[in-house]
């Protein structure tokens, strides 16, 4: 075989693999041209294991969680993560490695308290438009803690558990956890608390408003850090509590 085809088989076969195995990104997300954040979800199903070990995510880059979103960015020898997103017609799945040097669980989920725990929070608006959640399912907040209960506060200001919106499986090993979870999409403006609700179909090209961080607790009364996926608009205001407006653009692959 002539040295050029040999080269251009191994340029072929590196590249193949190259494909397959993305190295970490480790960049900030890019920004439309509004300036909103904007993030890809390729398409694949994990077998929600807490593996982290399926075929979808080979596909994939690495994120960071590394914007303060309260408190001051904490150093990695305290709290860092990051995390991996894929979607199939029924689920988006979030695979999140978080390295916290002290796990805190204080409060019981469901009673008023739970935010100032450690936990994943996954913030979700389904339409991407924007606006005021606080006391509405304009968007979800939910808040999934170390034993895999899902929280958030509902529209009569009540703390509810949401566990059939989010499958949850997850790993610890040390001061590391693996977290890897299958949420359910639900249309916010048209849902019924009380009832029961048809999680959306999910398609390719759907977009949807997306955030994700991890609240750390080192043994304080209240959460002493949050790292998230994205810049807020200022530190310490609490705002992707309240509006979806903070949410980065999800697009599905």
């Amino acid at each position: 075989m002539p040295r050029y085809s040999v080269i251009l088989a191994f340029l072929a076969a590196f590249g193949n693999f190259a494909c397959q195995n993305p190295v970490d990104s480790n960049k900030p997300p890019a920004k439309n041209a509004a300036g909103k954040p904007v993030f890809t979800a390729v398409r694949g199903t994990a077998a929600l294991d807490g593996s982290g070990s399926d075929t979808v995510w080979e596909k994939t880059n690495w994120l960071p969680l590394d914007q303060p979103w309260y408190g001051q960015l904490a150093p990695k020898t305290d709290v860092s993560g990051r995390y991996k997103l894929a979607w199939d017609e029924n689920f988006l799945y979030i695979l999140a490695e978080i390295e916290d040097d002290k796990a805190w669980e204080a409060h019981n989920q469901g009673n008023e308290g739970y935010w100032n725990d450690d936990c994943l929070l996954v913030l979700i608006d389904e339409d991407a438009s924007g606006g005021n959640h606080e006391f509405s399912h304009n968007a979800f907040a939910y808040h999934i803690a170390l034993d895999d209960q899902v929280v958030d506060i509902a529209p009569d200001s009540s703390f509810r558990l949401f566990n059939d919106h989010c499958f949850v499986r997850r790993i610890p090993k040390g001061n590391s956890s693996t977290w890897e979870i299958g949420v359910r999409i639900f249309d916010g403006n048209h849902f019924n608390p009380e009832g029961e609700n048809v999680p959306k179909l999910l398609k390719q090209g759907k977009k949807i408003g997306f955030a994700l961080a991890y609240k750390d607790n080192d043994g304080s009364l209240e959460c002493e850090n949050i790292i998230g996926n994205l810049e807020m608009p200022t530190t310490n205001d609490k705002r992707s509590w309240t509006d979806a407006s903070t949410f980065g653009i999800l697009t599905l692959e």
